[in-house]
């Protein structure tokens, strides 16, 4: 295993879903199970290991089938000793093991692992005489129930007609030390897959590339965030906003504010401003709280011809501290959220153009584009949950703009600039 374990050590950090601590891996392993699998030549194991020596360490799930090695695989971590060691969820031999772990023997099929995410490792599935399932495979693991399982299972087991239908969902435990007490948290969420239909961002996207109208739609997005909403404030605790939870959300965003002041040094001199705006919310008046989406955008919602908008993805930014994630939150976080994705859609059309390409009447379309929506979904959210507050949603955009800023310095310098601009016209305001 220690072999295993040298082999992971150096394939993980090159995966999108691990996160960089500065330093080499120091992988040790807290749970490891064999499941059962109907291929003769293809051994399954889950790992849950941990990166680190203390109670801090961070905790992985990590899937893995061994076949032999004339049979190598593009997902094929290392080859010892004969034997081929491949990432599972990219061998059908774990994913039809995994729905045999779900209970859900009679959605197998052919499968294949959804490109393009970061956090986690989607399967889809595609049974013959099923509807098509996708099951998403947690890699960063955490105690407690994943609240992406929590909040659509519950919306879903309440008749709600906006999120996809829950199959099931897959728990483990691991020990994070000798002699200590057992640890349980979420390995797998399978739910309803939805084939040949884009997501609101593809949609909003190429509305905006040809200057197409999409109030009708945005009003709409609206009416179904409020009446998500609403089941959420009805089917979980509402507590008052008092000053323990005031200071707790205030702080984070002064603490994001910091490390934006750090890693994006345009920001710096804005620190004083966007904390007057900070406090200006902090004395204003607040609802009550409640769970949210939390990581609420375009891409988190899909368009079908048939059921209109559905949300997906309710795990919350994965930036945040899990525990924050969990706990009750302004609702208005969501709709700083998707006002910060019709910016974005303006934002990304720019950055597609080449710069001899640049046309400022072309920006100006985007723009107003980009207006037009976020005043159509704001219109359409107080239709159905009531106008928002202004001077608290401002405050809430413009953290989620920070940290988009501490995003993009990190990951992609040239679409730092979005958020930038954002930062800028909200301030001006």
């Amino acid at each position: 295993m220690q072999t295993t374990l040298g082999h992971l050590a150096v394939w993980m950090p090159q995966q999108r879903w691990y996160s960089p601590t500065g330093r080499s891996p120091r992988l040790r392993i807290l749970d490891e199970r064999e499941l059962t699998t109907g291929d003769p030549d293809a051994a399954v194991q889950v790992l849950i290991v941990a990166d680190g020596d203390d109670e801090n360490a961070i905790v992985y799930q990590v899937p893995l089938v061994t076949r032999p090695a004339d049979v190598t695989e593009p997902w094929t971590i290392a080859v010892h000793e004969g034997r081929a060691l491949i990432d599972g969820p990219h061998d059908h031999a774990f994913a039809s093991a995994l729905l045999a772990e779900l209970g859900r023997s009679d959605l197998d099929g052919p499968s294949q692992v959804l490109v393009g995410e970061q956090s986690n490792t989607s399967i889809i599935y595609r049974p013959r005489d099923a509807a098509p399932t996708i099951c998403k495979v947690f890699r960063r693991l955490h105690p407690g129930i994943n609240p992406d399982i929590e909040l659509q299972s519950a919306l879903a087991a309440a008749g709600s007609r906006h999120v996809p239908p829950v199959v099931g969902h897959l728990d483990g435990r691991w020990t994070m030390a000798p002699g200590g007490g057992s640890e349980r948290g979420s390995l797998a969420f399978a739910q309803e897959f939805l084939p040949d239909v884009d997501d609101a961002w593809r949609v909003a996207l190429a509305a905006a590339a040809v200057n197409t109208d999409f109030t009708a739609e945005a009003a709409s997005l609206g009416q179904v965030t409020a009446a998500v909403h609403r089941d959420l404030a009805r089917l979980f605790p509402t507590p008052r906003a008092d000053g323990v939870a005031r200071r707790a959300i205030s702080a984070a965003w002064r603490r994001r504010r910091a490390i934006a002041a750090v890693e994006v040094p345009a920001l710096a001199a804005h620190a004083a401003a966007i904390d007057r705006i900070y406090a200006a919310a902090e004395a204003s008046s607040w609802p009550a709280l409640q769970r949210v989406h939390g990581d609420y955008h375009l891409g988190q919602v899909l368009h079908s011809p048939t059921r209109g908008w559905m949300l997906l993805d309710f795990e919350g930014e994965p930036m945040r501290p899990i525990a924050e994630r969990r706990a009750p939150d302004l609702a208005l976080r969501d709709i700083a959220g998707m006002l910060r994705s019709f910016d974005y859609v303006a934002g990304s059309l720019r950055l597609q153009r080449a710069p001899q390409q640049h046309d400022a009447a072309v920006d100006e379309d985007a723009e107003a584009w980009a207006r037009a929506a976020r005043a159509a979904f704001l219109a359409g959210y107080a239709d159905t949950g009531g106008a928002p507050a202004v001077t608290l949603l401002n405050a809430l955009e413009l953290d989620k703009a920070v940290y988009e800023a501490i995003y993009e310095a990190r990951h992609r310098p040239a679409w730092l600039a979005i958020p930038l601009s954002a930062i800028e016209r909200l301030l001006a305001h």
